[in-house]
Formats: structure tokens, sequence, C-alpha cells
């Protein structure tokens, strides 16, 4: 980035809302974080209030915006990396929600989801957007909310009612309801997008059953998504780039180049390799997805997700009360020598790739009397290596090149017990960026790109830089014993 431009970026996500500001170097100087409420009101539903997402993105905004000791005028643009597939409906004109946000998490459209696979759909969806038919992905929450919210059906055919995932909502309400716009990368994770003309598509609409009329208007990854009301900031600030978060998080770790690598760890764990410009279909049940479009020209991805990999960190503390935060994982993991035959598969909400089994449930098999806290802590780390085990060598299968190193990033990567049992379990380094918060960078990075405080890729490939390099040294034996211990671990969970 130039050193005469900040960047502010809003890093929307799946417990917390974020404002990071990025000085001309790229490095962050800012950063204001907020939680909010999750809501649980049926069993594997998940829901989010639109309202506390909007009001607490205006407020971290304005603190980071305030630490850093800036006015409007010193940002040059806003990014926005979001969670994905998390669906909003609301009212076109007072910008007002008509339901509850159905977060990616929410299982309540499993049946629909089956019904419509086995009425043998299954190959067109994947044909067209490159996704498996799940509850996942946005589609079925959109018909779930039109269908449950009396009048929201009509009200959506006559173009009342408009439909974003949490980046179109947010640019919605912070341009003063003037755009509603979303970019290729959140597109694609919608079920009803066609990756390969770009568009949405009428045949999956009708499959759906939603209305085009409610849907945004579909940008490049880095282009222009209006400016922001000037009460926000103090003025107008463009908003320049936009990229839902995994994608973000590879832009931000400068995977660009066919063969590279990312696994991020929050909430759940997401896995991407950069497959260039051509669309790999994987043949062991990997999404398709768009790593960036820029300039018109997409790039594209395989995606392995987790559902899983924070959140069971979470449960630790605040479901059983094992932990009271959540960096005590690390100390309780390095007190024992192991985690004494424990596996904790982490299945709340069932399982994601390379498995998609929606009903399994999740369990910790191996306990025994002398088993302790400690032991379990271990194992629900574990856990994360494992799932990402299962990620790489799926991708490796459909890749058919080498995957040299794995880079990583998200809040748990900074336990560097956990990035040496990663390197051990999957048998390549992992690298850690000195910018462990590459999802707002990479919103940033995008930004950046539009308003001309970057000069192409090679600047974002210029700015990542590595802080520590986990080489593998567990003994391949072990490595192989351990990952079938969780091989049969996870098949005791499934539901078929």
């Amino acid at each position: 980035m130039s050193r005469n431009g900040h960047i502010l970026a809003i890093d929307q996500g799946t417990t917390s809302s974020r404002a990071i500001v990025f000085d001309g170097r790229g490095t962050p100087i800012a950063v204001a974080r907020r939680e909010f409420p999750q809501h649980y009101p049926g069993d594997g539903w998940v829901e989010h209030d639109p309202a506390d997402i909007l009001r607490d993105v205006r407020a971290v905004a304005r603190e980071a915006m305030e630490q850093a000791g800036l006015t409007a005028a010193a940002i040059a643009a806003i990014g926005i990396t979001n969670q994905r597939e998390t669906t909003v409906v609301w009212d076109r004109a007072t910008g007002e929600p008509i339901h509850r946000a159905i977060v990616w998490q929410d299982r309540r459209t499993a049946a629909l989801c089956h019904q419509i696979a086995d009425a043998g759909h299954g190959e067109m969806v994947r044909a067209k957007t490159g996704l498996l038919i799940d509850a996942y992905f946005s589609a079925t929450k959109i018909a779930w909310i039109l269908d449950h919210v009396p009048g929201a059906r009509d009200r959506a055919e006559r173009g009342e009612l408009c439909f974003g995932t949490i980046d179109s909502f947010l640019i919605y309400q912070l341009t003063g309801k003037a755009v509603h716009a979303t970019d290729a990368t959140n597109a694609s994770r919608t079920m009803l997008f066609d990756i390969h003309a770009q568009d949405w598509d009428d045949e999956l609409l009708a499959l759906f059953r939603v209305p085009r009329a409610m849907l945004p208007r579909v940008l490049d990854s880095s282009d222009d998504y209006g400016v922001t009301e000037p009460t926000l900031l103090g003025a107008p600030v463009p908003i320049a780039g936009v990229a839902g978060d995994q994608q973000a998080a590879a832009f931000g770790q400068a995977c660009l180049s066919p063969g590279m690598a990312k696994s991020t760890y929050g909430t759940g764990c997401f896995a991407l390799i950069n497959t260039g410009t051509t669309p790999v279909v994987s043949k062991n049940r990997l999404l398709t997805t768009v790593a960036y479009r820029l300039n018109g020209v997409t790039s594209y991805a395989q995606e392995g997700s987790i559902f899983v990999a924070g959140a069971a960190i979470k449960w630790l503390r605040d479901g059983l009360g094992v932990i009271t935060h959540a960096s005590q994982t690390n100390d309780l993991a390095t007190r024992v020598p192991d985690s004494h035959g424990v596996y904790f598969v982490p299945a709340f909400v069932g399982l994601g790739a390379p498995y998609w089994d929606s009903e399994a449930r999740a369990a910790i098999f191996g306990m025994t009397l002398d088993v302790g806290p400690a032991h379990i802590a271990r194992a629900a780390l574990e856990a994360v290596a494992y799932q990402t085990r299962d990620l790489m060598d799926a991708m490796a299968g459909d890749w058919g090149g080498a995957i040299n190193a794995l880079r990583v990033d998200g809040g748990m990567a900074a336990n560097d017990w956990l990035c040496q049992f990663l390197a051990d379990l999957l048998g390549m380094p992992v690298e850690r960026p000195e910018i462990i918060e590459t999802t707002a960078l990479g919103a940033a990075c995008l930004a950046a790109l539009r308003v001309g405080l970057f000069d192409g890729l090679e600047s974002v490939s210029a700015a990542w830089r590595c802080q520590s390099r986990f080489e593998p040294r567990m003994d391949p034996e072990r490595r192989e014993r351990l990952y079938a211990g969780w091989r049969d671990a996870v098949a005791r969970t499934r539901s078929h």
C-alpha cells in the first residue's frame, strides 16, 4: 500500500464484528472488536439479529478510527469481509429485516435439501454452482424465510424485499440504502449463482423458489460499492473491496498462484487451494468456488469446510466449563504427553467436507477414569488438525500436484502447539504470517487495489511475510496411527 493512505477493514464474523485500520504499509494500527449474541431457537437452528450486527459494525468502525487518531479524510477506502452464506431478507424501503438472519451453521433446511437432492437435481446444481446441495448455503434459507414470514413471498415477487449475505446487508445500510450489491465470492456461496456464466441462474432460482427481484447486483471483489453515509465516519468514504471471509483470507495470505493453499481457523475451519482461472471439479466432495474476481476475470478455488473448530473450544468454555479462557487450551494441551487415546469429533451441527453428513452429532471417544480436562482440551485441538488432514488429503487427490506448504491464519493459528501438530499430522510445512488477521488484510488489499494504493497482485504477494514456519517432525508411523484412530472415531458418529 502507499504510504499516503489508510484502509479501514470491516471483518464481520460469526461471533464478533471487528474493524481494523491498516496503514500505508499494510500494518494494522488499530483494532476494535465486539461480540454479539447467538440465538438457538431450535435443534440445529442458529440465528443472528441483523440489528446487533449493524450496531456493532458502526461502533467498531468508529472505535478503530478513534484509536488510530484518524478522521475520514485519512481513509482512502473501506474493505468488507464477512461470514458467508448467512442470510438476511429486509424491506427495500425501510432497510428493516423481516426475520433474524439465518446463520451458515443452521441446519433447519436439511430435510428440504435431501428432498431436492433425492429428486435428482444434485448434478445440475453442482455443475452450475460448484456446490453440493446442503443447508449450509443460502438458497434454502431464503426460501424458508419467504415461506414462514406472512406475506413475504408475495412481497419478494413484487420487488419489495431484498436478499443479501451479510456483506450485502452492510453495504445497503452503510450507503444509506443506495447500493444493493454483493461480490462474486459471496454470490458463489448462495447456490443460486452460475460460477461459469458469472450470473444468477434462472433454473436455480426456479428450483429453490427465490424471486430474482430480491437479488443484489454482483460486482468484482475490487470494485465501486458506493460511499458511506457521512454520519458513519464524519464524511463519505468509498467501499472498494468485498469478499467472503475465506476468500479474503486466501487473498490476504497471497495465495494467488495455482497450488497455493491456506487454512483459516475461526469458529469453523476452512481450507482453500487456488486452482487458477479453470474451475476444478472435485472427486472427493470438495466445493468449487470463486477465489476472487478482478477486472472481470474470475479465479477459482477448491474449498473444504469444517463447521466446528474454534466453536468447540468455545463449547469447552461455555458449555462444559472445562476452561475459563480459550488461551488455556494451549497450556492444557502441553501439560499432558498425548490425549490418552481420547478423540473428540465436534460434529455439533453435522460434518462438513469431505463427509457432508448433516445428521452426524458430536461425540468424545476413548474416555477412561483417568482422563481429565487437559486430555479433553488437547483432543479438541487435535480434532482441528485431523479435520484439516481430511481436507488436505482430498485436495491433493483432486489437484493432482504437490501442495508444498499450508499457510494458516485466524485466531487459533496463534497457538504454536497447534501449528506444530498440524505440520506433524500433515507431513508438510505450516507457515504462519506476520499479520495473522489475514481475513481483514485481504479485504483491505482488495480495497487498496481499487483506489490505487496497490499496483497489482505482485504488490499483494510482496506484502506477505512469514513469521513462523513449522516443519513436520513426527514419526510417519505414529502420524498414520493417530489419523487411523480419528477416522475410526468419525465413522462412529456418522448417521449412515
